[in-house]
C-alpha cells in the first residue's frame, strides 16, 4: 500500500505548475534540494515517474504523470473542501398533503430567496409520521393530529374547521355556522387516517349525531361532493378559489364552537414549547428553542405564508 501525504501532492502540484524545480521552491518557500529528494521518493513510491527533466527545460509531465496530477489536484481539493467545514446540509421538510398546495411552492420560493436549503415534499399522515420516526426527515408541517410521541411541537398557527356547502345551500345564507346546524346533516368528509375520526370526535363531544353521508380520497373531491348539493364538507383548510373542479361554486363558513386545531412544526427537540391558543387567523407568536437556526427560518415563513390562509 503506498504511503504519501498531503505535502508531497502539494509539492508535485506546484512543480507541475511552475514547470520547475527552482520556480516551485519559492513558491512553496523550501530549499531546492528537499523538493528534489521529496520529488524523488514520491516518484520512487510510485514506480514511474511523474515528470521529464531536460536540462535548461521546463519540467513536463510524463503520460503517467498527467493522470496522476489530475487526480492528485481532484483528491487536494476535496481535502480543502472537508477541512473548510461541511457544506449546508439542506433541512428535509414534510408537508401534510391537506397544507402542500397552499404552502409547498410559496415556501420552496421564498426558501431559495432567503438563501436556506431546503428540500420539501408532501405526505400524507401515516407516512408523515413513519418518516418522523425514522429520522428520514427533520421536521414535518402538519396539523397536530397523530404525530408520535416525544416530538417537539412549534405551534405556527390555529384555526378552526370550515363547512363546505353549495352556493345555494339553505345554510350558505349564514356568516357562521355551529355544530349543532349540522346535527344530523349529511357530511361529506375526506377518508383519509385520522380526518374522519376527528369530526366524529367533535360531534360526539357535543351530543351531535355524525351522519356521513359520502367519504371522499382528496379534499377537491369533497369540495366538488359538496358543491354539487351532495352534502356539506368539513375542512381545516380554506380554499383560495371558491369554485370546484368541475365548475361548481361554493362557499365556506367557519364553525364556530368546533375549537381550534394547531398547524405545528414537529421536530426532535426537547426545547420547543408550544405557543398559547389563539383565536382564528390569528397565528401563535414566535417561540424559541428549535434546534436548529434554519429551522427558525422556516417558521417563519410558514407565519408569514400561514397567515391569509387562515384569515
Amino acid at each position: 500500500m503506498l504511503s504519501l501525504t498531503l505535502r508531497q501532492l502539494e509539492y508535485a502540484l506546484a512543480i507541475h505548475r511552475c514547470g520547475g524545480l527552482t520556480a516551485a521552491a519559492q513558491v512553496l518557500h523550501v530549499s531546492q534540494p528537499a523538493l528534489s529528494v521529496a520529488l524523488a521518493q514520491l516518484e520512487a513510491r510510485l514506480g514511474q515517474p511523474l515528470f521529464l527533466r531536460r536540462p535548461g527545460g521546463p519540467m513536463a509531465a510524463t503520460g503517467f504523470g498527467t493522470a496522476w496530477l489530475a487526480e492528485a489536484q481532484r483528491q487536494v481539493e476535496g481535502l480543502t473542501a472537508l477541512m473548510s467545514g461541511p457544506t449546508q446540509t439542506p433541512l428535509r421538510l414534510a408537508v401534510f398533503e391537506d397544507l402542500a398546495p397552499a404552502l409547498l411552492a410559496p415556501l420552496i420560493a421564498s426558501a431559495a430567496r432567503s438563501g436556506l436549503a431546503l428540500q420539501a415534499r408532501p405526505m400524507g399522515f401515516a407516512a408523515l409520521a413513519e418518516a418522523l420516526k425514522a429520522n428520514t426527515v427533520d421536521a414535518a408541517v402538519s396539523w397536530g393530529l397523530g404525530l408520535p410521541a416525544g416530538l417537539a411541537r412549534h405551534d405556527l398557527a390555529h384555526i378552526a374547521p370550515l363547512a363546505v356547502l353549495a352556493a345555494d345551500h339553505p345554510l350558505a345564507v349564514r356568516e357562521t355556522l355551529a355544530l349543532a346546524d349540522l346535527d344530523g346533516v349529511p357530511l361529506v368528509l375526506t377518508d383519509q387516517d385520522l380526518s374522519v375520526a376527528h369530526v366524529q370526535v367533535l360531534f360526539h363531544r357535543a351530543g351531535l349525531t355524525c351522519h356521513i353521508a359520502h367519504r371522499t380520497a382528496t379534499l377537491d373531491l369533497m369540495r366538488s361532493f359538496a358543491a354539487n348539493g351532495l352534502g356539506v364538507g368539513l375542512s381545516y383548510s380554506q380554499p383560495a378559489p371558491r369554485i370546484s373542479h368541475d365548475g361548481r361554486p361554493f362557499v365556506v363558513r367557519p364553525l364556530t364552537d368546533a375549537g381550534v386545531e394547531p398547524v405545528v412544526l414537529a421536530c426532535h427537540s426537547a426545547g420547543s414549547r408550544d405557543g398559547g391558543q389563539s383565536g382564528l387567523g390569528r397565528p401563535v407568536p414566535p417561540q424559541p428553542d428549535l434546534p436548529r437556526p434554519e429551522l427558525s427560518a422556516i417558521a417563519r415563513l410558514l407565519r408569514d405564508l400561514m397567515t391569509p390562509l387562515s384569515a
